[in-house]
């Protein structure tokens, strides 16, 4: 066992600190008025939120699934603790941040909802209980921070990324939500649509990446430019599979009723990330390279994230162009980025923050009062007028969510290193920041940290 520094007391020492605090907070009735709730909508949005929460551990196959074998665990647990992290930070001040007293339509007031007090208590959310809305844009709170691990994977410290988390949750996608879905909220008021994150989270994910990755610096591997084979592929394909399914609740949910827009979004979340994980593949065979399991998985779900934003403002013929189109602009830009010295390990920016980009800007061509009475007609139906606001929207959220996130980054790695050392690089995550290790045959590792034979009795060659 490592010698215990002041600094490794530090997280457990604050998450004692608020549960104490939490004894203290006064306890208020739950539910008082509920002549507002519609059973079924209450019903749907409890499954929705359900749907949104099973795409982390969807994710953390995902992207566990495509990193070398050394680091399979170590990229799954920087996904999958943000279940923890980000659920302790919403229920403190979090939901306040997004969704508290709008403060000059920037941030909410802390103090709002500080420990979920009166949340319970509130006023109907339409017809659910603000307790019902909580939970399911807390889902969203949690996924935004994991998707940044794809790019970073393979090279930082796992304390360093959880403070990162922490930092990005309150400075990046707090304000950033409460701008595009707070009644008072900048973007909202602006006219922006955005209907289920393409700016809160794969916007702002995607820019956050990208300067995380340009802070962490090139791995070894990528310098050496050494082709590193993904782990488990079957596991991307589980991971896809799941983000496809949580997908429906993601973006149908965000109806937040059990109502026709819901069945309207859902099959535009289906039909764009079909026509995607297809336009993928098929554009690989014309550039010469073989249809692959990878590149459908990757293409379906950039389909997912171009027409989040759009899935409740355009009909399904334009969801299919939406999904079709976006994986053509992100296969092309992984490809030059392919070309150029920035080490995304996993494409995150090409990917989510290009995808969500594409997603923003077509809302503005397609979106249709015809689908949504309460969004906006699009480019496409002689209103240029959105097309202009969802540029605006798009250029805020990059320029904010990249130069916070970099200065994040920079922060943290003057008070905790952020990259592992090289002998650690080397020896790989699982290991180094875990002392675990992942083998497809039954391995694990001895409390040296080296491999040893499970206890089975059978021996492995």
């Amino acid at each position: 066992m490592k010698k215990t520094s002041f600094q490794d007391y530090l997280p457990f020492l604050f998450l004692t600190a608020l549960a104490v605090i939490g004894i203290f907070i006064p306890t208020v009735p739950t539910f008082a008025d509920t002549s507002k709730y519609n059973v079924g909508d209450v019903a749907w949005i409890l499954v929705a939120t359900t749907l949104v929460f099973l795409m982390t551990p969807g994710l953390s196959f995902f992207y566990g699934g495509m990193v070398n074998k050394k680091n399979v665990i170590s990229t799954m647990m920087q996904s999958f603790i943000a279940a923890g992290l980000i659920s302790v930070i919403w229920v403190v001040v979090g939901f306040s941040l997004a969704f508290g007293e709008s403060q000059g339509g920037l941030i909410g007031n802390p103090a709002t909802y500080f420990f979920f007090n009166h949340v319970g208590s509130g006023p109907a959310w339409g017809t659910i209980p603000l307790l019902l809305f909580a939970l399911f844009q807390l889902k969203f709170a949690v996924i935004t921070p994991a998707l940044v691990v794809g790019a970073v994977a393979e090279r930082i410290r796992f304390t360093s990324y959880v403070l990162f988390m922490v930092l990005f949750s309150l400075l990046v996608y707090a304000p950033i939500a409460h701008w595009t879905w707070h009644s008072d909220g900048i973007l909202f008021k602006l006219g922006v649509l955005d209907f289920a994150g393409g700016t809160v989270v794969h916007i702002s994910a995607g820019c956050a990446a990208l300067a995380g990755a340009l802070v962490l610096k090139r791995r070894k591997a990528h310098i050496a430019k050494q082709e590193l084979q993904p782990a488990n592929i079957p596991f991307v394909l589980i991971g896809t599979g799941l983000l496809w399914f949580g997908w429906f609740g993601f973006n149908a949910g965000s109806s937040l009723a059990a109502n026709p827009l819901a069945v309207s979004a859902f099959a535009a979340t289906n039909t764009a990330a079909a026509a995607a994980g297809l336009s993928w593949i098929f554009f690989d065979v014309i550039r010469g390279r073989k249809p692959s399991v990878l590149g459908f998985c990757i293409g379906a779900v950039v389909g997912l994230v171009a027409i989040t934003p759009a899935a409740g403002y355009v009909a399904i013929p334009q969801s299919m162009f939406i999904g079709f189109f976006a994986a053509i602009v992100s296969n092309l830009v992984v490809h030059f980025k392919n070309k150029s010295s920035v080490d995304d390990t996993l494409d995150v920016f090409p990917c989510h923050g290009v995808g969500g980009m594409v997603g923003m800007l077509l809302t503005g061509v397609f979106a249709t009062k015809a689908i949504n009475a309460a969004g906006n007609d699009g480019w496409a139906y002689g209103n240029f007028d959105l097309f202009y606001k969802q540029v605006l929207g798009l250029l805020l959220v990059v320029a904010y969510s990249f130069t916070v996130s970099y200065g994040i980054f920079k922060l943290i790695n003057l008070i905790h290193p952020l990259r592992v050392t090289q002998e650690e690089e080397e020896l790989g995550l699982d290991l180094s920041q875990h002392n675990e290790v992942y083998h497809p045959n039954n391995m694990s590792i001895d409390g040296q940290g080296k491999l040893a034979e499970e206890e089975t009795g059978i021996q492995h060659s």
